[in-house]
C-alpha cells in the first residue's frame, strides 16, 4: 500500500500525484504509520485521496494516522471526512 514518510509543502505536489496513481491503481487503503514530518498540507492532500476514491466510487482507509496530524484535520474540521 502507498505509505508516505513526509507530506509538508515542499513535498506535497510529489506525494499528492503519488497517492493518486496508487488509487488509480486500485489501492484502498493510505499507511501514515511511517509518516514523519507533516504539515497542513498533509490534510489538504488526504482529502484529496478521499475525494478521487469517491469519484471512482471506492472507500479509502486511512492507516496509522499520527495524532498531530488527527488534531488538524480536527483543528480544519474536516477530522470526519479522513
Amino acid at each position: 500500500s502507498f505509505a508516505p514518510t513526509s507530506i509538508t509543502m515542499a513535498d506535497a505536489p510529489d506525494v499528492l500525484r503519488e497517492g493518486m496513481r496508487a488509487i488509480e491503481r486500485g489501492e484502498t487503503s493510505i499507511d501514515l504509520t511511517q509518516l514523519a514530518h507533516f504539515d497542513s498540507s498533509a490534510v489538504s492532500a488526504l482529502l484529496a485521496w478521499q475525494r478521487a476514491a469517491a469519484e471512482k466510487s471506492s472507500s479509502l482507509d486511512i492507516v496509522g494516522m499520527p495524532a498531530g496530524l488527527q488534531s488538524l484535520a480536527k483543528l480544519y474540521g474536516v477530522d470526519a471526512f479522513l
